[in-house]
């Protein structure tokens, strides 16, 4: 994920900050507690897409 998307593209459902999990290949949006992913390198920016997090994710 290029560093210069994350400055631009915001949670659709917020428009908060995304932060990028390298290991599962998704988008976080920390307030909602929802993971976008990310196909072939293009994030998915649906909310009908996004998982929620579970607890352990929400409060390392």
């Amino acid at each position: 994920m290029e560093s210069r998307l994350l400055e631009i593209i915001a949670c659709p459902v917020c428009n908060g900050k995304l932060y990028y999990n390298q290991e599962k290949q998704e988008l976080i949006c920390k307030p909602d507690g929802l993971a976008y992913p990310l196909r072939d390198g293009i994030p998915v920016l649906l909310e009908s897409e996004a998982r929620t997090l579970t607890s352990d994710e929400t409060n390392p």
